[in-house]
C-alpha cells in the first residue's frame, strides 16, 4: 500500500507539476480577457472564496482531510450505517473485511473531543509539513501512516489474544 501511495503521489505531482506549467502560459496569453470580462457577483461567493484563497497550501489540504474524518464521524451517529461501519471501519484481525479496514478506519472517531483534538494537531502542523513534502507527499505519509499503525494493532492484537475491534489508526 505504502508503495502505491508514494508512487501515485510522485505521478500525481508531476502532474500538477505539468499543469500548473500549462496554466502559467494560458493564463498570460488570455490575461488580456479578464479587463473585458463582466464581475460574477455574490458576497458570500466572494467571502468563501477569499477565505479560500487565504489559507496556506497545507491548510487547503488538510481541510480535505478533517472533511473526510467529520463526514466518517457523522456516518457513526446513523443508527442505519452501524452494520457497515463496525464492518468497514473499524480494525479487527478476526474480522472478514482484513484490508479495507486498514484504510478506512483511520478516518474513524468514536469521540467528538478525540476527533476535535487531532485534526486541531493536524491543521496546526499542516502548513509547515507541506511545504517540506508537498501536498501530495504528505497525503500518501498520511495515508501510509494510517494503514502501517493499523497493520501494528492487528499484529498487537494477534500477540495478545484480544480480538476486539478498534477505530482509528
Amino acid at each position: 500500500f505504502t508503495g502505491s501511495a508514494f508512487g501515485s503521489a510522485a505521478i500525481w505531482q508531476y502532474e500538477s507539476l505539468k499543469s500548473r506549467v500549462q496554466t502559467y502560459f494560458e493564463e498570460a496569453r488570455a490575461d488580456w480577457m479578464d479587463k473585458m470580462r463582466p464581475q460574477k457577483r455574490g458576497d458570500f461567493r466572494k467571502q468563501i472564496n477569499s477565505w479560500w484563497n487565504n489559507l496556506t497550501e497545507g491548510q487547503r489540504t488538510v481541510t480535505g482531510i478533517i472533511a473526510a474524518n467529520v463526514f466518517v464521524f457523522c456516518l457513526w451517529r446513523l443508527p442505519g450505517m452501524r452494520r457497515i461501519m463496525f464492518t468497514y471501519f473499524t480494525s479487527n484481525p478476526s474480522s472478514r473485511a482484513l484490508c479495507s479496514p486498514m484504510l478506512l478506519s483511520t478516518f474513524s472517531h468514536f469521540s467528538l473531543f478525540h476527533m476535535a483534538a487531532n485534526m486541531y494537531v493536524l491543521w496546526s502542523f499542516s502548513s509547515s509539513i507541506v511545504s517540506l513534502l508537498g501536498c501530495e507527499q504528505f497525503i500518501a505519509v498520511y495515508l501510509s501512516a494510517g494503514v502501517i499503525s493499523t497493520f501494528v494493532s492487528y499484529v498487537a492484537k494477534m500477540a495478545t489474544g484480544r480480538f476486539e475491534p478498534s477505530l482509528g489508526a
